[in-house]
Protein backbone atom coordinates (compact mmCIF):
# COMPACT_ATOMS: atom_id res chain seq x y z
CA UNK A 1 0.00 0.00 0.00
CA UNK A 2 1.29 3.35 -0.75
CA UNK A 3 3.10 5.60 1.99
CA UNK A 4 1.32 9.02 2.03
CA UNK A 5 3.55 10.09 5.13
CA UNK A 6 7.39 9.04 5.55
CA UNK A 7 9.01 10.68 9.01
CA UNK A 8 12.34 9.07 10.08
CA UNK A 9 14.47 10.38 13.23
CA UNK A 10 12.54 13.95 13.14
CA UNK A 11 14.08 16.71 15.78
CA UNK A 12 12.39 20.38 15.42
CA UNK A 13 13.85 23.06 18.28
CA UNK A 14 12.48 26.55 19.35
CA UNK A 15 14.98 28.55 20.82
CA UNK A 16 17.21 25.39 21.63
CA UNK A 17 14.36 23.26 23.24
CA UNK A 18 13.08 20.51 21.88
CA UNK A 19 9.64 20.57 20.34
CA UNK A 20 10.10 17.04 18.64
CA UNK A 21 12.46 14.23 19.10
CA UNK A 22 13.23 11.61 17.30
CA UNK A 23 9.84 10.94 15.65
CA UNK A 24 8.89 8.43 13.39
CA UNK A 25 5.57 8.06 12.08
CA UNK A 26 4.57 6.37 8.44
CA UNK A 27 0.87 6.47 7.28
CA UNK A 28 -0.57 4.56 4.49
CA UNK A 29 -3.18 4.97 1.69
CA UNK A 30 -6.74 5.20 3.52
CA UNK A 31 -5.18 4.75 7.68
CA UNK A 32 -7.12 7.12 9.51
CA UNK A 33 -4.42 8.05 12.30
CA UNK A 34 -5.41 10.14 15.50
CA UNK A 35 -2.90 11.70 17.23
CA UNK A 36 -3.32 12.43 20.81
CA UNK A 37 -1.30 14.93 23.58
CA UNK A 38 -1.11 17.44 25.43
CA UNK A 39 -0.47 21.09 25.11
CA UNK A 40 2.62 21.89 24.39
CA UNK A 41 3.41 18.72 22.91
CA UNK A 42 4.63 19.18 19.60
CA UNK A 43 0.91 18.59 17.67
CA UNK A 44 0.85 21.58 15.81
CA UNK A 45 4.41 21.20 14.91
CA UNK A 46 4.46 18.22 13.55
CA UNK A 47 1.64 19.09 11.44
CA UNK A 48 3.53 21.96 9.91
CA UNK A 49 6.56 19.22 9.64
CA UNK A 50 4.67 17.31 7.22
CA UNK A 51 3.26 19.68 5.37
CA UNK A 52 6.46 20.77 4.55
CA UNK A 53 5.79 24.92 6.48
CA UNK A 54 8.74 23.91 9.09
CA UNK A 55 12.04 22.44 8.51
CA UNK A 56 13.38 19.73 11.16
CA UNK A 57 16.44 20.31 12.65
CA UNK A 58 17.55 16.73 11.24
CA UNK A 59 15.15 13.99 10.10
CA UNK A 60 14.01 13.08 6.71
CA UNK A 61 10.03 14.01 5.67
CA UNK A 62 8.12 12.65 2.76
CA UNK A 63 5.08 13.65 1.71
CA UNK A 64 3.34 11.88 -0.79
CA UNK A 65 6.46 10.29 -1.55
CA UNK A 66 7.75 13.56 -2.42
CA UNK A 67 9.40 17.24 -0.90
CA UNK A 68 6.58 17.88 1.46
CA UNK A 69 6.35 21.64 0.20
CA UNK A 70 5.63 20.41 -3.23
CA UNK A 71 3.32 17.88 -2.61
CA UNK A 72 1.02 19.28 -0.36
CA UNK A 73 -0.80 20.86 -2.79
CA UNK A 74 -2.39 17.58 -2.75
CA UNK A 75 -3.31 17.30 0.88
CA UNK A 76 -7.16 19.00 2.27
CA UNK A 77 -6.10 20.75 5.48
CA UNK A 78 -9.16 21.61 8.20
CA UNK A 79 -7.50 23.93 10.96
CA UNK A 80 -9.01 24.34 14.15
CA UNK A 81 -12.63 26.36 14.22
CA UNK A 82 -12.60 29.12 15.88
CA UNK A 83 -16.24 30.95 15.52
CA UNK A 84 -14.63 34.62 15.41
CA UNK A 85 -13.94 34.19 12.26
CA UNK A 86 -17.08 33.21 10.60
CA UNK A 87 -19.07 36.82 10.73
CA UNK A 88 -18.78 37.47 7.12
CA UNK A 89 -21.56 37.15 5.10
CA UNK A 90 -20.40 33.84 2.62
CA UNK A 91 -22.60 31.13 1.77
CA UNK A 92 -21.70 27.81 2.06
CA UNK A 93 -20.73 27.37 -1.49
CA UNK A 94 -18.46 30.64 -2.06
CA UNK A 95 -17.05 28.80 1.13
CA UNK A 96 -16.35 25.29 -0.70
CA UNK A 97 -15.59 27.45 -3.93
CA UNK A 98 -12.97 28.72 -2.23
CA UNK A 99 -10.99 25.63 -1.92
CA UNK A 100 -10.13 25.44 -5.70
CA UNK A 101 -8.62 28.76 -5.73
CA UNK A 102 -5.01 27.00 -5.15
CA UNK A 103 -5.71 25.21 -8.54
CA UNK A 104 -6.89 28.57 -10.32
CA UNK A 105 -5.08 31.80 -8.91
CA UNK A 106 -6.79 34.72 -7.46
CA UNK A 107 -8.17 36.66 -10.48
CA UNK A 108 -9.24 33.84 -12.49
CA UNK A 109 -12.90 33.19 -13.24
CA UNK A 110 -14.72 29.66 -11.39
CA UNK A 111 -15.69 27.38 -14.12
CA UNK A 112 -17.58 24.60 -14.52
CA UNK A 113 -15.53 21.76 -13.21
CA UNK A 114 -14.86 24.08 -10.29
CA UNK A 115 -18.22 23.85 -9.99
CA UNK A 116 -19.26 20.26 -10.58
CA UNK A 117 -16.04 19.86 -7.86
CA UNK A 118 -18.09 21.97 -5.34
CA UNK A 119 -21.25 19.75 -5.70
CA UNK A 120 -19.68 16.75 -5.08
CA UNK A 121 -17.46 17.87 -1.89
CA UNK A 122 -21.01 18.88 -0.42
CA UNK A 123 -22.68 15.80 -1.65
CA UNK A 124 -20.34 13.62 -0.01
CA UNK A 125 -20.16 15.33 3.26
CA UNK A 126 -24.15 15.16 3.31
CA UNK A 127 -24.17 19.73 2.89
CA UNK A 128 -25.84 20.16 -0.82
CA UNK A 129 -28.78 21.45 0.50
CA UNK A 130 -27.57 23.79 2.42
CA UNK A 131 -25.26 25.82 -0.41
CA UNK A 132 -27.29 28.66 -0.31
CA UNK A 133 -27.13 29.56 3.38
CA UNK A 134 -24.61 31.77 5.38
CA UNK A 135 -21.91 29.66 6.82
CA UNK A 136 -22.54 31.86 10.19
CA UNK A 137 -26.13 30.31 10.59
CA UNK A 138 -25.35 26.62 10.24
CA UNK A 139 -24.14 24.49 13.69
CA UNK A 140 -20.41 23.45 15.00
CA UNK A 141 -20.70 20.19 13.07
CA UNK A 142 -22.55 21.48 9.66
CA UNK A 143 -19.95 23.89 9.66
CA UNK A 144 -17.18 21.60 9.96
CA UNK A 145 -18.80 19.12 7.28
CA UNK A 146 -18.40 22.16 5.18
CA UNK A 147 -14.70 23.04 5.98
CA UNK A 148 -14.34 19.48 5.11
CA UNK A 149 -16.05 19.55 1.37
CA UNK A 150 -13.74 22.73 1.34
CA UNK A 151 -10.82 20.49 1.16
CA UNK A 152 -12.03 17.70 -0.63
CA UNK A 153 -12.56 19.92 -3.81
CA UNK A 154 -9.26 19.50 -4.72
CA UNK A 155 -9.66 15.63 -4.84
CA UNK A 156 -6.80 15.49 -2.16
CA UNK A 157 -5.17 12.26 -1.07
CA UNK A 158 -4.14 13.08 2.34
CA UNK A 159 -6.93 14.58 4.85
CA UNK A 160 -5.72 16.70 7.78
CA UNK A 161 -7.54 18.14 10.50
CA UNK A 162 -6.43 20.01 13.88
CA UNK A 163 -9.30 19.34 16.47
CA UNK A 164 -12.02 19.11 14.40
CA UNK A 165 -14.63 18.10 17.31
CA UNK A 166 -14.18 21.79 18.62
CA UNK A 167 -17.63 23.44 18.61
CA UNK A 168 -19.67 20.66 17.93
CA UNK A 169 -21.90 19.49 20.27
CA UNK A 170 -22.10 15.68 22.07
CA UNK A 171 -25.18 14.80 20.02
CA UNK A 172 -23.19 16.08 16.34
CA UNK A 173 -20.11 14.56 17.55
CA UNK A 174 -21.35 10.64 16.22
CA UNK A 175 -22.39 11.92 12.75
CA UNK A 176 -19.23 13.64 12.28
CA UNK A 177 -16.95 10.56 12.91
CA UNK A 178 -19.15 8.56 10.73
CA UNK A 179 -18.81 11.04 7.96
CA UNK A 180 -15.13 10.82 8.60
CA UNK A 181 -15.34 6.98 8.86
CA UNK A 182 -16.68 6.89 5.44
CA UNK A 183 -14.19 8.84 3.95
CA UNK A 184 -11.16 7.03 5.07
CA UNK A 185 -12.34 4.39 2.25
CA UNK A 186 -11.51 7.04 -0.41
CA UNK A 187 -8.11 8.43 1.76
CA UNK A 188 -6.02 8.70 4.16
CA UNK A 189 -6.82 10.90 7.27
CA UNK A 190 -4.70 12.14 10.36
CA UNK A 191 -6.37 13.95 13.18
CA UNK A 192 -4.99 15.96 15.83
CA UNK A 193 -7.44 15.79 18.77
CA UNK A 194 -7.62 15.90 22.77
CA UNK A 195 -11.58 14.03 22.63
CA UNK A 196 -11.09 10.67 22.19
CA UNK A 197 -14.55 10.07 23.20
CA UNK A 198 -15.63 7.72 20.09
CA UNK A 199 -12.62 7.72 18.20
CA UNK A 200 -11.07 4.93 18.90
CA UNK A 201 -14.54 3.49 17.60
CA UNK A 202 -13.86 4.91 14.09
CA UNK A 203 -10.27 5.29 13.73
CA UNK A 204 -7.39 2.73 12.38
CA UNK A 205 -4.90 3.85 14.45
CA UNK A 206 -3.83 5.98 17.57
CA UNK A 207 -0.68 7.65 18.49
CA UNK A 208 0.24 9.85 21.36
CA UNK A 209 3.02 13.02 20.90
CA UNK A 210 4.73 14.92 23.80
CA UNK A 211 7.69 15.24 22.52
CA UNK A 212 8.48 12.17 21.36
CA UNK A 213 6.10 9.79 19.45
CA UNK A 214 4.36 6.64 21.31
CA UNK A 215 3.34 4.75 18.00
CA UNK A 216 2.79 1.03 17.41
CA UNK A 217 0.64 1.22 14.17
CA UNK A 218 -1.96 0.36 15.80
CA UNK A 219 -5.00 1.74 17.39
CA UNK A 220 -4.23 0.03 21.08
CA UNK A 221 -2.59 2.58 23.51
CA UNK A 222 -0.77 1.23 26.59
CA UNK A 223 -0.86 2.39 29.86
CA UNK A 224 2.69 3.33 29.56
CA UNK A 225 2.37 5.35 26.10
CA UNK A 226 -0.55 7.61 27.79
CA UNK A 227 1.91 8.24 30.96
CA UNK A 228 4.67 8.97 29.27
CA UNK A 229 2.98 11.11 27.21
CA UNK A 230 0.01 13.13 29.87
CA UNK A 231 3.59 13.13 32.05
CA UNK A 232 0.14 12.05 34.97
CA UNK A 233 -1.45 9.01 35.76
CA UNK A 234 -3.94 8.22 33.11
CA UNK A 235 -7.41 6.21 33.97
CA UNK A 236 -9.06 4.38 30.89
CA UNK A 237 -13.19 3.96 31.43
CA UNK A 238 -15.27 2.57 29.70
CA UNK A 239 -19.12 2.51 28.90
CA UNK A 240 -19.85 -0.02 26.37
CA UNK A 241 -18.86 3.02 23.38
CA UNK A 242 -17.79 5.59 23.21
CA UNK A 243 -14.27 5.11 25.46
CA UNK A 244 -13.26 8.11 27.27
CA UNK A 245 -9.30 9.33 28.44
CA UNK A 246 -9.39 10.70 31.83
CA UNK A 247 -6.14 12.19 33.38
CA UNK A 248 -5.53 12.08 37.44
CA UNK A 249 -3.89 15.11 38.77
Amino acid sequence: MEEVIELKDVWVSYDGVNVLESVDLTVKDRDFLAILGPNGGGKSTLLKVILGLIKPDRGTVKLLGGKPSKMRRYVGYVPQYHSSNLDFPITVWEVVLMGRLSYKGPLKKYNEEDRAAAREALKKVGMLDFKDRQIGELSGGQKQRVFIARSLVTKPKLLILDEPSTGIDSKMQKDFYELLNKLKSEIAIVMVTHDISAVSVYVDKIGCLNRRFHYHDEKELSPHDLEESYQCPVELIAHGVPHRVLKDH
